[in-house]
């Protein structure tokens, strides 16, 4: 397949696999387990050659895979640009662009889901504001407009003061967690209902009543986090401010709120660092060190495969990845 600029697991549990993009802009479909592989589309998303790094955050191709594999999205992370592609014809479906506001801060946010029976991705449109489209014809899902406010200095209703970060959906497909920042700035995760937004209120990702803020630490976002089950997260990083964080994971409870009407935290533990995943039951991290697993219940270590970083996830297959260099070495649990 040639180099390897990014991966992404295919959960369609007839045939779970591997969207694998190459440095050439090659989309290729790969079982890792009988090694076969195949071609299945090409991404011309723009490299954005004037982009200026910001704070060592350095522009790269991201690639996204629907659940089945059927539609795969490619987007320039820190950068502006992207697109979804229907691999069964390779036509783009969807040019993504996010306006460029401050996105040097953040991932291109971006994930895929469900609605009806239908595949969606949600996109970043602008620095406050999220959409969901139609993943095989682009219509646009939540269509909704800025009402014009009483007084010419007063800020539109639903006006959200949020840069939108790298997006999570929960395992059942029901919510979504966005890893975003408010100004001065202060990183806040936040999750809402999917569903809701989608069927029901087109301002649910602004200030819909399911949306829950999760945690507030100055000066960082753009960590590790990972949904653990459709109802806990595990944020990675233990204080409140970037000068004194300590390596650790803080688990919530984002179905209940308390203080300051943020997600309930059940438990803080100092070890976990590095990039996070979860099969539904126990968290791993990987950091340089190697691959650690943990259990998110009582903070215990369970178990370490010293050596190997993996920094992708299958969860159909329990394959673990690392990508480096633009070679992919595979472990499964």
């Amino acid at each position: 397949m040639g180099a390897i600029a990014d991966l992404a697991p295919v959960r369609d549990r007839e045939r779970p696999a591997w969207l694998v993009l190459g440095e050439d802009g090659t989309i290729s479909r790969w079982d890792a387990t009988t090694g076969d592989h195949e071609a299945v589309g090409t991404t011309t998303v723009s490299t954005e050659p004037d982009h200026e790094p910001w704070n060592d955050r350095e522009l790269r191709r991201r690639l996204h895979a629907s659940h089945d594999g059927t539609f795969a999205a490619v987007v320039n992370d820190y950068g502006r640009f992207g697109e979804v592609i229907d691999l069964r014809t390779g036509e783009v479906t969807l040019a993504l662009e996010n306006e460029g506001y401050h996105s040097d801060t953040v991932p291109f946010s971006l994930a895929f889901g469900q609605s009806r029976g239908r595949c969606v991705v949600i996109h970043r449109t602008d620095w406050n504001r999220l959409d969901v489209s139609d993943a095989e014809t682009g219509a646009l899902l939540t269509d909704r407009s800025f009402p014009a406010p009483a007084e010419e200095d007063d800020l539109p209703e639903h006006h959200l003061d949020y840069f939108h970060g790298a997006l999570y959906v929960s395992p059942d497909g029901r919510r979504i967690l966005d890893d975003g920042w408010i100004w001065h700035p202060v990183g806040v995760p936040s999750v809402w209902d999917l569903g809701r937004w989608i069927e029901g209120d087109v301002w649910e990702s602004e200030d819909g009543p399911s949306r829950v803020d999760v945690c507030a630490r100055e000066y960082y976002w753009d960590h590790a986090m990972t949904w653990i089950d459709s109802v806990r997260i595990a944020v990675e990083g233990i204080g409140d401010d970037d000068l004194a964080m300590r390596p650790g994971a803080r688990i919530f409870d984002t179905s209940r709120t308390g203080e300051r009407g943020m997600a309930v935290e059940l438990l803080t533990f100092e070890g976990p660092a590095g990039h996070f995943f979860s099969d539904g039951t126990r968290l791993f991290s990987s950091d340089d060190t190697g691959l650690s697993t943990w259990d998110p219940a009582e903070g215990k270590l369970l178990g370490v495969v010293p050596g190997f970083s993996p920094t992708h996830h299958h969860p159909s297959t329990r394959q673990f990845l690392e990508l480096a260099d633009g070679v992919a070495r595979l472990w499964t649990a």
